[in-house]
């Protein structure tokens, strides 16, 4: 037999699908990957196959090609973990990979991509929590698995995300005790001329997470307006520490304390200071929750405060 003819992506086809009555019931896109084998995709309406199709394509010229007919879940998710790293939070991520490799590939691994059913999602998380995985873990099985079918459906790998109307399990929620008003006082008081004495106030009096308050900027706060802003959050990875996005992704703005504003204002005058006395051996990062540092000494994020 001769050597199969090479052929190139091209631009693909959208066309209709009909039913014997000659209604159109969806329409299917069709393309070559660069080894000439020709694939297929699929959905209900027009704009989604050639959605659909774009990424279909774009996948094949990286070399990610998928066989939805024998994909099993185990290589779809192989596939898919390195395709989203960077379009979420890399602890999110990180997460993400550790429940692929920790609950899902070894469970339902095996199990073919569009032939996996609700009856298969319930046993996982059923047989988890009977194994003594808590909650909150299998509430974050069911985010992870979730996201991934929702992907799986936008490539047209398979007609249905199998956990809609599949609920998890819901943690239960820890008790809160807040610290009362002596405790507070009693607090401040002894971490008052404390290094790190403007941040504990801003998280007493406007409850900001750590991360956030380790990634603060002089350029997020107008001590004139009494205005603070959360921009960005310092989070511990198997990378190190790096700077992230807040949760939300957009972050939010805090009216400060007068209490707040005067002690950001002693810290910023003490950090003057010091810029000053080390002159051009200074190097600056603009962090709120840091010491300054000659530019020879090696700065670490988890070190700057």
């Amino acid at each position: 037999m001769g050597k199969k003819k090479q052929r190139g992506n091209g631009t693909g086809t959208v066309y209709p699908r009909r039913n014997k009555a000659g209604k159109v019931i969806g329409y299917r896109g069709s393309y070559f990957t660069p080894d000439g084998t020709r694939r297929y995709v699929s959905a209900r309406r027009k704009s989604e196959a050639e959605k659909v199709l774009r990424q279909a394509m774009a996948d094949a010229d990286r070399g990610l090609v998928f066989d939805a007919g024998t994909l099993t879940l185990g290589e779809y998710l192989d596939k898919w973990l390195p395709n989203i790293k960077g379009t979420v939070r890399q602890r999110t991520w990180e997460r993400y990979e550790q429940i692929v490799r920790v609950h899902l590939k070894p469970s339902l691994g095996r199990n073919k991509l569009k032939s996996l059913t609700p009856t298969h999602v319930r046993g996982l998380y059923r047989n988890k929590l009977d194994s003594g995985s808590s909650p909150r873990t299998v509430q974050y099985i069911h985010t992870t698995l979730r996201k991934a079918l929702r992907d799986a459906v936008s490539d047209g790998l398979m007609p249905r995300n199998t956990t809609d109307g599949i609920k998890a399990p819901k943690p239960k929620k820890k008790e809160i005790n807040p610290l009362d008003s002596a405790q507070v006082k009693t607090f401040l008081d002894a971490v008052h001329a404390d290094r790190l004495e403007a941040l504990y106030v801003l998280a007493v009096h406007r409850g900001l997470r750590q991360g956030e308050l380790l990634g603060l900027r002089w350029e997020d706060v107008d001590l004139e307006a009494g205005i603070l802003r959360v921009r960005r959050t310092l989070s511990l990875t198997k990378d190190g520490h790096v700077f992230e996005q807040p949760k939300n992704g957009k972050g939010r703005s805090i009216e400060l304390t007068e209490a707040a504003s005067e002690t950001l204002r002693s810290h910023l005058k003490r950090q003057l200071e010091e810029i000053e006395a080390l002159g051009d051996d200074y190097q600056d990062q603009g962090l709120i929750p840091r010491r300054a540092r000659p530019a020879r000494a090696p700065l670490h994020p988890e070190r700057q405060a």
